[in-house]
C-alpha cells in the first residue's frame, strides 16, 4: 500500500525536467528523495507508446533501481547546491565541515559521505552538496595529496618493471603504488579511481 503524499504548495514551484531530456548525472525528485540518472534508455515500440528506461541511484541512501518513465513525462527536477567546505574535526562520528567565509558547521555521517571518506583527511576542502537546505553528500576533488604511512621497502631504481605493491595512505585508504615508493613520501591519488599520479614535490 502506498501512503498518500500530504499537499506541499512548495511542489507547485518546483521546476520539471522531461524524461525525453535525461541525461547521466540528470538529478530528480521521487518520493521525497533524490535520486541521479545512471543510465537511461529511450525505447519506442512498434505498438503503444514509447517509453525512458532508466536506472537512478539515491543521492541518499545509494540505492539503485530501474523504472520505467512515459516519454514526455514530468517530473520535478531535484536542484542541488554545492558549498566549497573545509573539514575541520570529527565529533564521534559525525564529521564537521565549516564554511570559511561565515564560519557555519555542517555535519555529515559516515553513510552521507559513503566511499569518498577514505580520503578525508582534516583541512581538506571539499563541496558539500545540499538539497533543501539539508546536506546530501561531498565531491572530494578529482585528485588528493597524502602521505604513505605503509607499505614495503622501496626498491631504489626499480622504476622500469611497471610492477606495483599496496600502500596505505594517511587516511587508512589503499591505492597501488609503484615499487620504488617508500613510506613518508607524498603522493597524488585520483580519487575517482584510486588510482596513482605521481609523487608530490616535497
Amino acid at each position: 500500500m502506498t501512503l498518500a503524499q500530504p499537499y506541499d504548495p512548495l511542489v507547485s514551484f518546483a521546476e520539471m525536467i522531461s524524461s525525453n531530456d535525461f541525461r547521466t548525472g540528470t538529478t530528480i525528485e521521487l518520493d521525497g528523495a533524490v535520486w541521479r540518472v545512471v543510465e537511461f534508455l529511450h525505447v519506442k515500440p512498434g505498438k503503444g507508446s514509447a517509453f525512458v528506461r532508466t536506472k537512478l541511484k539515491s543521492v541518499q541512501s545509494g540505492n539503485v533501481v530501474e523504472k520505467t518513465f512515459r516519454a514526455g513525462e514530468m517530473i520535478p527536477q531535484a536542484i542541488l547546491e554545492k558549498s566549497t567546505l573545509q573539514h575541520t574535526y570529527m565529533d564521534a562520528s559525525d564529521y564537521v565541515f565549516m564554511d570559511m567565509a561565515t564560519y557555519e558547521e555542517t555535519r555529515l555521517t559516515a553513510q552521507q559521505i559513503g566511499e569518498s571518506r577514505k580520503y578525508l583527511k582534516e583541512g581538506m576542502e571539499v563541496n558539500v552538496v545540499t538539497w533543501n537546505d539539508k546536506p546530501l553528500e561531498v565531491e572530494l576533488p578529482n585528485s588528493v595529496v597524502l602521505e604513505i604511512k605503509e607499505t614495503d621497502p622501496g626498491l631504489k631504481g626499480d622504476t622500469a618493471t611497471g610492477g606495483t605493491k599496496p600502500a596505505i595512505l594517511e587516511t587508512g585508504a589503499q591505492v597501488m603504488v609503484p615499487l620504488f615508493i617508500s613510506i613518508g613520501e607524498k603522493i597524488r591519488v585520483d580519487t575517482r579511481n584510486d588510482s596513482y599520479l605521481g609523487r608530490e614535490n616535497q
